[in-house]
């Protein structure tokens, strides 16, 4: 079944980011500095995206973990800018979802990868390679 939502980030969302994170590059939390950019605002993080991403497969499948993430961020996702997300669970392997993230007003994709769940499950051993397992 597939988890659909929406979030509209903010300037505060990426300065908590930054001061959880450590990663204050002024691209996340620096208006005037991204103004001269070629974004020419800030831009937010890839992992705040995941994380909230994260917040919600957590919400539909509670106690399961990630086994293997696989992520590409290819267009910036902006403070104020309503986000599309998308969870599909392989129709073959509903462990294995497809995940994105979509700026609503152009559609353009923000984040897009998949997630391979683990754990959680009585008498269920993950397909992750022993070697890749966080």
């Amino acid at each position: 079944m597939e988890h659909h939502a929406r979030w509209t980030p903010d300037q505060a969302d990426f300065d908590r980011f930054a001061a959880l994170s450590g990663d204050d590059n002024p691209i996340h939390v620096d208006p005037a500095f991204s103004a001269r950019t070629r974004f020419k605002r800030t831009v937010s993080h890839g992992m705040l995206l995941y994380s909230r991403l994260w917040a919600l497969i957590q919400t539909r499948w509670p106690g399961r973990r990630h086994a293997v993430q696989e992520l590409m961020f290819p267009n910036p996702a902006y403070a104020g800018e309503e986000l599309a997300i998308a969870i599909v669970p392989d129709e073959a392997d509903p462990d294995d979802l497809a995940i994105t993230i979509r700026r609503v007003a152009d559609d353009a994709e923000v984040l897009r990868g998949r997630c391979r769940l683990g754990g959680g499950r009585a008498g269920r051993r993950s397909k992750c390679p022993r070697n890749a397992r966080p």
